[in-house]
C-alpha cells in the first residue's frame, strides 16, 4: 500500500480512524467487485483521498456505507466500508496509475522487468488495468483519458529534461492528472463550486507526490543510474522543499474555499498528514514513539527537565551502585533474583505453527500487539508503528492558517 499519506492512529482518533479505514477497505472491495482478486494489489493510501473528498461533500445518506464480511487483513472482522462512485471512482484512478507505473518500470528494465517473459506478462498485466480503469471511470462520468495523457506526456518531458529546466516543468503532468482527478469528485458530490477549489488541491497534491518521491528516491536513483527529477534539472533539496512548502500552503488556502458537509477527515489528511509527509520525506521529523532510537526519537519529547534526580548534569546520587540484594555481580550476589521470568520459548515446530497462524489471521500486521511465535513475548503490530512526531492527537492543531476554513473542531 503505497502513498505519501499514511497517517499515524494514534493522531487520528478512534472515530476518524475508523472513517479513514472505512475508505481504504471500500477502495479495496471496489477494486475487487469490479475487477478480480488481483487487482486489489493496486490499493493505496493516496487513492482513497479521492473516495474521502467525495464522502466530504455529499449529504450523510445510508448507501454511503455497507457492512462487509470478515477479511484476514482486519484480523477476520467485519467493518462498516465506504461505497458508491467516490470509491469507484478511486479504483480507476488507481488501476490507471498503478498500469502507467508499470509499464515505466518496464521501460526502465527494473529488477525482475529486464526479464524479457516478465516484462512480456507485466505490459499484458498493465494493459488489462488500463483498459478496467478506463471503462470504470466512464461508468461514474469520469475520462481517464486525461491521466494517460499526463503518463505519455511525462515521458517526453523526462526525455527532454536536463540541468536548467524548471523543475515544475518535470512535475506539470502529474499536477494536470490529479487535478482531474480531485475536480470530478464535486461532480460526483453535485457540488460544481467546489470543482475550480478542488482541482487546485489536486495540482497541487500531484506536485507534492511528484517531489516527494524524487526526494525520497534521488539516493537510490543515483546509485542505480535511474532517472531523477532533482539530480537531471540540478535542483537541490532547499529549492524542492521551499517548492513543497508552497505547495503546502496553497493546498491550505484551497480547502478554504471547498465547501464541505463533513470535512474533518479529508482536513487532517490534507491540511496536517501531509505537512507531516513533507517532514519525513526531507528527514525533518522523527516518531514520538522512539522505536527506531532516531536521532529525533529522544527530540521529540523535549530536552530533560534541569535539577532534577535524572538531569544527566547532576553529579551521581551517594548511593548510587549495583543493588546489593540482586542475584549475581553484587557483593551477596548468587541469591535469588525477584525477576519475574519469561514465558517459555516454543519449540521450532510449534513456533513455526505459530507463526502460520499469526499470518493467516494478520495479527502480525492489524493486531495492536500479538506474542512472538517463537519468544513468546508481547510484540506491537507492524500497522501500529507510525511516524508521527507527537503521540498526542490533539497536535493536529497546530494552529496553522487552515484551521478556520471548515468546522470541524480540529
Amino acid at each position: 500500500m503505497f502513498g505519501i499519506v499514511r497517517p499515524c492512529s494514534h493522531r487520528l482518533g478512534e472515530g476518524l480512524k475508523t472513517q479513514w479505514m472505512a475508505h481504504l477497505c471500500g477502495l479495496c472491495l471496489a477494486l475487487r467487485g469490479d475487477h478480480g482478486q488481483f487487482a486489489r494489489i493496486v490499493t493505496n493510501y493516496d487513492g482513497l483521498l479521492i473516495s474521502v473528498l467525495t464522502e466530504a461533500q455529499v449529504e450523510r445518506a445510508d448507501g454511503g456505507r455497507r457492512t462487509a464480511g470478515p477479511c484476514p487483513l482486519r484480523g477476520m472482522r467485519t467493518a462498516s466500508v465506504a461505497q458508491g462512485d467516490g470509491a469507484r471512482l478511486a479504483a480507476a484512478v488507481s488501476l490507471v496509475l498503478a498500469s502507467a507505473k508499470v509499464r515505466d518500470h518496464v521501460a526502465d528494465g527494473d529488477g525482475l522487468l529486464a526479464r524479457r517473459p516478465v516484462a512480456l506478462a507485466a505490459r499484458r498485466v498493465a494493459a488489462s488495468w488500463g483498459r478496467a480503469g478506463a471503462r470504470t471511470g466512464s461508468e461514474v462520468g469520469f475520462d481517464t483519458a486525461v491521466l494517460v495523457d499526463a503518463v505519455d506526456r511525462q515521458i517526453g518531458i523526462e526525455t527532454l529534461a536536463g540541468p536548467g529546466t524548471p523543475l515544475l516543468t518535470v512535475t506539470e503532468p502529474t499536477e494536470s492528472a490529479t487535478a482531474a482527478a480531485f475536480a470530478h469528485t464535486a461532480a460526483l458530490a453535485g457540488r460544481p463550486g467546489n470543482a475550480a477549489p478542488l482541482a487546485e488541491a489536486g495540482r497541487l497534491f500531484g506536485r507534492l507526490a511528484h517531489l516527494l518521491d524524487a526526494v525520497e528516491d534521488r539516493e537510490t536513483d543515483a546509485a542505480s543510474g535511474a532517472w531523477n527529477p532533482l539530480t537531471a534539472t540540478g535542483t537541490p533539496l532547499a529549492e524542492a522543499r521551499r517548492l513543497a512548502d508552497d505547495a503546502l500552503h496553497g493546498i491550505r488556502l484551497a480547502l478554504r474555499e471547498v465547501a464541505f458537509t463533513d470535512g474533518r477527515l479529508a482536513h487532517v489528511l490534507l491540511a496536517h498528514e501531509l505537512a507531516r509527509s513533507v517532514d519525513r520525506a526531507f528527514g525533518t521529523s522523527g516518531c514520538g514513539h522512539g522505536e527506531h532510537g532516531g536521532p529525533d526519537a529522544a527530540a521529540a519529547f523535549g530536552p530533560p527537565r534541569q535539577g532534577g534526580p535524572y538531569d544527566p548534569r547532576q553529579p551521581p546520587h551517594p548511593y548510587d551502585g549495583p543493588n546489593p540484594y540482586a542475584g549475581g555481580g553484587a557483593p551477596f550476589g548468587g541469591g535469588p533474583s525477584f525477576q519475574p521470568s519469561g514465558p517459555d520459548r516454543r519449540g521450532f515446530w510449534a513456533g513455526c505453527a505459530a507463526a502460520i497462524g499469526l499470518c493467516c489471521t494478520c495479527k502480525v500486521c492489524c493486531a495492536d500487539e500479538f506474542e512472538g511465535p517463537w519468544s513468546r513475548q508481547r510484540r506491537e503490530g507492524w500497522c501500529g508503528n507510525c511516524d508521527c512526531s507527537c503521540c498526542d492527537c490533539c497536535e493536529a492543531c497546530e494552529c496553522c492558517e487552515c484551521c478556520s476554513c471548515c468546522d470541524c473542531g480540529i
